[in-house]
């Protein structure tokens, strides 16, 4: 069956409700799902826990979220460049869990995976390690940490077929293939979509078992910060 919707805003207020946890793919603002950002706030539901690498700049991707007064609870590696996430945090109004950004990966790799739970070395007697288990292994000391599995979970591709079989571009890939296998209920939004057998197989990222619901992309994401050089003078011509 098809998984392609036009209008993803039913769709999603169907689903979504107050107090959810939504993974959300992306790096900053690079391979954020801006569309799907957006319906989660016009839909308006509050109250909830989004899981992300971090909360990208104000006014733009999950910042519409922040400063609509949806989001509660947040799982992310950095507060960022995002000024009214770094405000709230501050001021104790909003709860926030840093996770180490390859235990954040892991744990939402686990949480897809069915794997309940992981030891690492990452965090051991720092307060990330507060109030968890620890074993030994090999007399090295390790903090146990528990998968991610989110209600919902949102992601930006590049490329999907009909079947929700989907292909990242370069850095956008980040975090977005994780995320998609951490939901109970996954959207994606999508640059091109193509007839299934529009994509190799061996050139999928995130196989469609994987994808309940796919989009068609129609924002532009913005550049968080941009860097050029000064263009070489040219010779002048004789």
């Amino acid at each position: 069956m098809a998984k392609v919707i036009d209008d993803i805003a039913p769709v999603l207020s169907e689903i979504l409700r107050d107090g959810m946890t939504i993974a959300v793919g992306g790096f900053g603002l690079c391979g954020i799902p801006t569309d799907l950002i957006r319906a989660v706030r016009d839909v308006g539901v509050k109250d909830l826990t989004i899981v992300s690498n971090n909360l990208g700049v104000d006014g733009k991707g999950l910042g519409l979220l922040l400063e609509n007064n949806q989001i509660t609870k947040v799982l992310a590696s950095y507060v960022g460049e995002n000024k009214l996430f770094m405000q709230q945090y501050i001021n104790g109004e909003l709860d926030v869990e840093f996770v180490p950004q390859g235990t954040l990966a892991e744990r939402l790799r686990a949480g897809g995976s069915g794997i309940p739970g992981f030891y690492t070395k990452t965090g051991v007697g720092t307060l990330v390690a507060e109030g968890k288990p620890t074993a030994d292994f090999d007399g090295e000391e390790y903090v146990l940490e528990r998968c991610i599995v989110a209600d919902v979970a949102l992601v930006h591709a590049h490329t999907a077929d009909t079947d929700g079989n989907l292909v990242y571009r370069l850095t956008a890939r980040n975090f977005n293939p994780l995320v998609a296998m951490a939901g109970r209920t996954t959207f994606a939004e999508a640059e091109n979509i193509v007839d299934l057998g529009g994509i190799d197989p061996d050139a999928v990222h995130t196989p469609g078992v994987y994808v309940h619901h796919v989009m068609r992309a129609v924002s532009t994401n913005d550049i968080e910060q941009r860097t050029v050089r000064p263009r070489a003078a040219r010779p002048q011509e004789v």
